[in-house]
């Protein structure tokens, strides 16, 4: 029976335990969403403010596109994790070389970020075209690296749906709320790190981090997910204070109390 049937759907939906497998992949999703949600808000930020909205559209589209795809072809995603090849000991699959890949990507890409907002002047970056300013960025180029990273993060939020739930149609639906959440999510993220500069700089660091974190599980090095979002979690709420404390200084000043 087809598994999007209507009669084979109210029968799965009729167990409780799809839905609690649904719920917890939706969440699953939902984090694994917020890295390349983190990049796409830091890539289009450099376009012209009038592209930016179409450029996170249709690169959140592509990330629906991508996750889709490979569902649609699991039977040659769980065959991308055979090892292929060993390199020092390491047994290296097709999903470990991309996992390298976009890890190496990230890191370049945020240290590049990190060095034009510390050193305008630093020269130009090899998608960019122009050195290192707000809006240095062509549509063309964003949307090249927007794919890229898609491509990786589609790839390991695949390989993560199929590890929790056998059944497609749940996979279908976690991986479409959780894409919508992202459109939702995606202008005011952009907005919010665009209009606080020591927030980008956290973003940036995050992505550094998750580039190091796909490399170490390229390589066979697990890190448990729960200690980089906790570090996250943790970051951001530190950032909130200080967000807060400047906020209560410019009041006091308005006011024309004295800064303490």
């Amino acid at each position: 029976m087809d598994a999007f049937a209507p009669e084979a759907l109210l029968t799965l939906f009729s167990d409780p335990v799809v839905w609690v497998a649904l719920a917890t992949l939706i969440a699953m999703e939902i984090v694994l969403g917020i890295d390349n949600l983190i990049f796409i808000s830091i890539v289009t930020n450099r376009l012209p403010e009038a592209q930016r909205p179409l450029a996170r559209r249709i690169g959140i589209g592509l990330a629906l596109i991508l996750r889709l795809a490979l569902l649609g072809t699991i039977a040659i995603i769980v065959k991308l994790t055979a090892p292929v090849f060993t390199i020092l000991g390491n047994e290296l699959s097709w999903r470990d070389m991309i996992l390298i890949g976009g890890g190496l990507f990230l890191v370049w890409k945020a240290t590049k970020e990190i060095h034009h907002r510390v050193d305008p002047s630093s020269g130009q970056d090899m998608f960019d075209g122009g050195p290192g300013g707000a809006v240095a960025m062509s549509f063309g180029a964003a949307l090249v690296q927007i794919i890229i990273l898609d491509l990786v993060f589609s790839l390991d939020s695949i390989i993560t749906a199929v590890g929790m739930t056998p059944h497609m149609p749940v996979m279908v639906i976690a991986v479409v709320v959780t894409v919508i959440v992202m459109l939702i999510a995606a202008t005011p993220l952009a907005n919010f790190i665009n209009n606080n500069p020591t927030v980008v700089m956290l973003a940036l660091g995050f992505l550094m981090v998750i580039g190091v974190t796909l490399i170490a599980e390229g390589f066979g090095a697990h890190v448990p997910k729960g200690y980089i979002y906790a570090a996250m979690a943790f970051s951001v709420l530190v950032e909130a204070l200080n967000m807060l404390s400047r906020r209560a200084d410019r009041r006091r000043v308005a006011n024309g109390s004295p800064q303490t």
